[in-house]
C-alpha cells in the first residue's frame, strides 16, 4: 500500500511526478493551461493526447465543489478518483482542477 493516493489529498506537487513520467499539456475551454500525467510511463503518447483532449472537451478541468462520498460538506478543489484502462492493464485516473494523473493500483 506505499504507492496508495488518496483521492481527498490536494494535487501534490511536482515532487510526486517520476522523472520519467510522461506529460502531454493542453489548454482548457477558458484558456488555462492543464496537462495530463502518466506516471507510471508505460501508456502510449497518442492515448494520452486522447484522455487529454476528451477531457478538455467535456469541461472536466476547474474548480469544482464536491462532496466526499455524497456527504453534506462540499469541499472547492476536491479530486475526482476513478479508473481508466488501456490495453489490457486498469490505472488508476486521478482528476485534480488542471492534471488528470495516471498512476498504477
Amino acid at each position: 500500500m506505499k504507492d496508495y493516493i488518496d483521492p481527498q489529498a490536494r494535487c501534490p506537487g511536482p515532487e510526486s511526478v517520476r522523472a520519467d513520467a510522461v506529460i502531454i499539456e493542453g489548454r482548457t475551454h477558458s484558456g488555462h493551461a492543464c496537462r495530463i500525467v502518466d506516471n507510471t510511463c508505460s501508456v502510449a503518447r497518442a492515448d494520452l493526447a486522447e484522455v487529454l483532449n476528451a477531457l478538455i472537451a467535456a469541461r472536466r478541468f476547474g474548480t469544482a465543489a464536491l462532496s466526499a462520498h455524497g456527504g453534506h460538506t462540499l469541499v472547492i478543489g476536491r479530486p475526482e478518483a476513478t479508473h481508466v484502462q488501456f490495453g489490457e492493464t486498469l490505472y488508476r485516473l486521478l482528476l485534480y482542477p488542471y492534471e488528470a494523473r495516471i498512476e498504477p493500483f
